[in-house]
């Protein structure tokens, strides 16, 4: 593991690392947050994933969540959203290639030497950090943003036991049923649709739900709703009776002015269990 850079950020640490990864066959960046107490002693962690089109830096320089995440301290982690580099596959449309791995264990070619996003936060990430820095490997809940909510929902509802809570900003919430998805599995999980129901967060709400807590937050002026479908989201959190909250925030569109807006509001969700 390699220093990008590192900066005082509200009494703790915003470092920038970068790791050659054997899941992906590249080099992957990711920014990791570090409170104050991490000096003394492993914090529990945060992870924030990533939209379309976005790297490790988005959340980490717009989302102002390092301030609310000192407060509780917790660390974040911002993992980049797909492999990069000249040799990885890519695709001149902005929803499919790098930038927009969805989260997936890419089964098909050209995507599937490099495009392996769910065994690398699943697995090898979360033993990068852990063996790198105060983390508390027992502390742990995950968020996201749009294509990272739909991660985070995922990821969280098919790891039992690993995260404590799970909340989401805007996710992709029904990727089976949606434009944002059906290309994106057809691509890289091939034709067989049976395949896709594992990545896709209504599906898992329905069948399995999470055992904690979920924090939902949808702007009800998001210019991409047809695309996220939160209302089948919703519907499978009421049917199923799921613990937590689903928010339909008036007037709030898909950009990072809603996400910093409710931020705090995430990161004291987390905290609570966090800490619980």
């Amino acid at each position: 593991m390699r220093t990008i850079s590192e900066n005082r950020c509200f009494g703790g640490m915003q470092g920038v690392y970068a790791h050659a990864s054997e899941v992906t066959g590249c080099e992957m960046t990711f920014g990791l947050f570090l409170p104050a107490e991490a000096i003394e002693r492993p914090v529990p962690v945060l992870w924030y994933l990533s939209g379309l089109t976005c790297t490790h830096e988005n959340a980490m320089v717009k989302a102002g969540a390092q301030r609310f995440a000192a407060e509780q301290g917790i660390a974040l982690v911002f993992p980049d959203t797909s492999p990069r580099g000249p040799g990885v596959a890519d695709d001149a449309a902005y929803d499919l290639g790098q930038g927009a791995g969805f989260y997936v264990n890419a089964t098909q070619d050209p995507w599937a030497p490099h495009f392996r996003m769910w065994d690398y936060l699943a697995q090898e990430l979360p033993r990068v950090v852990t063996a790198g820095f105060e983390i508390a490997e027992d502390r742990q809940a995950i968020t996201g943003h749009s294509m990272g909510g739909h991660g985070a929902l995922t990821l969280a509802m098919s790891l039992p036991g690993r995260f404590r809570s799970v909340s989401a900003f805007a996710p992709i919430a029904n990727p089976t049923g949606s434009d944002w998805g059906r290309k994106q599995f057809a691509a890289y999980l091939g034709p067989d649709e049976s395949r896709w129901r594992a990545h896709d967060a209504s599906v898992l709400m329905a069948e399995r739900g999470f055992d904690g807590e979920v924090l939902i937050d949808q702007g009800a002026s998001d210019q991409f709703l047809d695309l996220l479908r939160p209302e089948a989201l919703a519907q499978a959190m009421a049917v199923r009776r799921q613990p937590g909250a689903f928010r339909m925030q008036k007037g709030y569109d898909h950009s990072y002015f809603f996400v910093s807006t409710f931020i705090e509001d995430h990161i004291a969700f987390h905290a609570e269990a966090l800490w619980r």
